[in-house]
């Protein structure tokens, strides 16, 4: 079983990220946060020669029913989403909310889970 569903496109990631945005938000998911590793790394003079992005997404409405069930669900909130560059393709990923909260337990959780994993899914497909 794989702990990720990633797919691949050939838009840049900047428009990945653009597209991405606006087809969570059809699908009543925010972005709460969005992190650009490669900028950061260059400002703390690291160096990162490759564009990575982690978001973090939320559908509020789902996120307080699965806190409702249980506090532990909040440990894996919000969803991770990543966008990266490699050889020449751009990938959009995440852990799989399903494999995450199978730690957590709960018939309830796990139908939030795949729930929200299917959700996800498609608007990764539609965005590349």
């Amino acid at each position: 079983m794989n702990f990720d569903f990633t797919v691949q496109t050939d838009k840049k990631p900047e428009q990945v990220l653009t597209d991405l945005e606006n087809i969570l938000k059809e699908a009543s998911f925010g972005v709460l946060w969005s992190f650009n590793v490669k900028e950061k790394l260059d400002e703390k003079g690291v160096g990162f020669d490759t564009d990575y992005f982690i978001l973090e997404v939320c559908n509020p409405k789902i996120a307080k029913d699965v806190l409702e069930s249980t506090k532990m669900a909040g440990y894996f909130l919000p969803c991770k989403v990543v966008v990266y560059e490699a050889d020449g393709q751009t990938y959009i990923g995440m852990p799989k909310p399903t494999t995450l909260m199978e730690h957590v337990g709960g018939d309830d959780v796990m139908r939030v889970a795949e729930e929200v994993e299917n959700t996800l899914r498609e608007c990764f497909k539609k965005a590349v």
